[in-house]
């Protein structure tokens, strides 16, 4: 990105102030320089026009920028004066260049965060973005395992090594939380309640919540732990804190995670595209399906919406649906009585 104090104060904002996550403000970062180097080449010299610059110097997949040097105070000049037309041209050239509804609508979630800090601090007195409506999304309904697959793939890990211990112990883990990957790699010892049957989770934005865990993930970490432990004796580097460990006695990562389900689901036989969000939309979805209520659903999972929650009722809705009409035929019915 073009070296701008005002975007670097914005991300500073996100991680520091509000803290998101590493990745997340990486993904905003990124939104914000293809914004900004669309300034560069849109010729936007004069932002109360309607159309007429050529943006075609832009190019957001290659990363490039504009040939003509802009200084720094010329770059946040651009940005604090832009209006609801240039949005418009940006949003514009987003769709030219074939981006989805989804992708388009997070840089545009991007941009009204970013106007919306830049009234906060005083650099503006409106934001440009807030009149621009969302694109309407194409209702995608979250993929799951039904439960006979789910305890086909909870199995697989061997359990005579300490390694497949733990990966039965993380699979476990999150069918029986619905906890992030991200959540469960931050996960300490100290955050397993073994006699409350309760895990503590520390969620997006630093927010936590307190789920209940199962007496079979809790059985599968406790092996786990045993297992640890004496590894831990023979490893004077390893990280006594953390509950999930990599072969090195640190802290696993969310890739090494997604890297062992790919392993366990070929083994399984089970569809390898499946991630391991996939496991939390299963616990979703089975939960529903077993009478609980989705404000409950939307707790355990830690959603701030409740509207966020309510696309796996149409997830069960479907099923019911697909169980009734297996129970009941149609072939032949004509309507009449």
């Amino acid at each position: 990105m073009a070296e701008c104090a005002i975007t670097q104060e914005f991300l500073n904002y996100l991680k520091f102030e509000k803290h998101f996550s590493d990745y997340t403000a990486r993904c905003y970062g990124a939104d914000l320089e293809q914004y900004v180097e669309f300034l560069h080449g849109s010729g936007s010299e004069d932002h109360s026009t309607s159309g007429g610059e050529s943006y075609g110097s832009w190019n957001a997949d290659s990363g490039g920028v504009a040939t003509a040097t802009k200084t720094e105070t010329k770059l946040e000049e651009q940005i604090l004066t832009a209006d609801v037309n240039l949005v418009r041209r940006f949003m514009t050239a987003l769709s030219d260049k074939q981006y989805c509804k989804s992708t388009t609508a997070r840089k545009l979630a991007t941009l009204r965060s970013f106007y919306k800090f830049l009234v906060k601090r005083n650099y503006v007195t409106a934001n440009p973005v807030t009149t621009i409506k969302t694109p309407k999304q194409d209702k995608r309904l979250p993929r799951f395992l039904e439960f006979e697959e789910v305890q086909k793939l909870l199995n697989t890990p061997q359990a005579d090594n300490w390694l497949g211990v733990r990966d039965r112990a993380i699979l476990e883990t999150l069918y029986s939380t619905g906890m992030r990957v991200s959540e469960l790699v931050g996960l300490n010892l100290e955050d397993v309640d073994f006699l409350g049957e309760v895990i503590h989770i520390r969620g997006k934005g630093k927010k936590e919540r307190i789920a209940p865990i199962g007496s079979k993930a809790l059985q599968s970490i406790q092996q786990y732990i045993e297992y640890r432990n004496k590894r831990m004796q023979n490893d004077g580097g390893f990280d006594s804190k953390v509950l999930f460990a990599n072969k090195h006695g640190k802290r696993l990562s969310t890739r090494s995670v997604r890297r062992k389900m790919d392993k366990y689901l070929r083994q399984a036989g089970l569809d390898p595209t499946i991630s391991p969000h996939t496991l939390r939309h299963s616990f979703a979805t089975h939960m529903l399906n077993n009478g609980a209520d989705l404000r409950s659903v939307q707790e355990l999972l830690g959603h701030q919406s409740l509207s966020t929650t309510q696309i796996y009722t149409h997830v069960t809705t479907g099923k019911m649906k697909q169980v009734y009409d297996g129970a009941h035929p149609r072939d032949g019915m004509d309507g009449k009585s």
